[in-house]
């Protein structure tokens, strides 16, 4: 027991180490750890209420620290709500299409053959297909729930994750360990879920840390373009809201983009910091 307590402690080191060679992937961890803790914590932190109105228009002071709206809601408030929904999309999608493209890459990489030709085929025609257009059409259709977004973005952006993780099986599944457990009759779904899968995440990992910022990225712009949950605050929305103001207010417009911008950020740095530090041909 101390032994295995021992290994994963200098394992759990030997990550961190790999991962902080890069200063600027330490930076984006803790702003990434802010923004989320920031959601987290909303109900808190927001100096007003969700339903408090103001003064409309008035510039950044010390009653109002990033100003007010249109309809005199506090920007900073605001903010600060609507990086739950960014970050709830952002999770919560990627979490759908990583639970998508794992079984799919799995299958496909472990089998071979006639699966993986059809769901290769599958894959292929998801990447074929414009997935903001697709995303505007499904969500014109369906509504425009926080659910439905949810659902539309994580059904858009799987493939990437499948085909990650079918090269890393179909390399994997010829390796003595994976003979050695047909020798001993493991079933296949052992194979996979025990000897293949975890050997075979540490890519999906890191692209997965990439996805949720692309995934808040095309939430934004569905709210931008008025396609976003309009019972819900979010980044996108107040985009939206701003850009008949921008001349008049345009602290409505800045400061949500700046969010925006320093939330994807930190968390591309810290998909960077991951790949240096589960890239195997990356360590020394």
């Amino acid at each position: 027991m101390m032994q295995s307590l021992t290994l994963r402690m200098r394992r759990t080191s030997d990550l961190w180490n790999r991962f902080s060679r890069r200063n600027s992937s330490v930076i984006g961890l803790l702003g990434a750890v802010f923004f989320l803790a920031v959601a987290l914590f909303a109900n808190w932190l927001a100096p007003y209420g969700r339903l408090e109105m103001g003064l409309s228009f008035q510039p950044p002071s010390p009653d109002n620290w990033l100003g007010t709206d249109s309809l005199g809601s506090d920007v900073l408030s605001s903010i600060i709500y609507g990086a739950q929904t960014s970050l709830l999309v952002g999770f919560c999608a990627v979490a759908t299409s990583s639970v998508i493209g794992v079984v799919v890459g799995a299958l496909s990489g472990y089998y071979g053959g006639m699966v993986d030709n059809v769901f290769m085929r599958i894959t292929e025609l998801f990447q074929m297909v414009p997935q903001f257009f697709l995303a505007i059409i499904i969500i014109a259709l369906f509504g425009a729930s926080i659910w439905n977004v949810i659902f539309v973005i994580g059904i858009l952006t799987w493939p990437s994750t499948a085909r990650l993780l079918r090269g890393e099986f179909l390399a994997l599944k010829q390796r003595e360990f994976i003979e050695a457990g047909r020798s001993l009759g493991m079933s296949d779904f052992d194979l996979i879920m025990r000897e293949i899968l975890p050997n075979a995440l540490p890519p999906v990992i890191v692209n997965a840390s990439l996805q949720i910022s692309g995934a808040i990225l095309l939430e934004t712009s569905l709210s931008f373009l008025g396609l976003g949950d309009p019972n819900v605050m979010s980044w996108g929305m107040m985009l939206n809201s701003a850009q008949e103001y921008f001349n008049r207010a345009w602290w409505m417009a800045a400061f949500p983009g700046l969010a925006i911008f320093l939330t994807t950020l930190g968390l591309n740095l810290v998909g960077d910091g991951l790949n240096d530090a589960l890239n195997p041909r990356l360590r020394t």
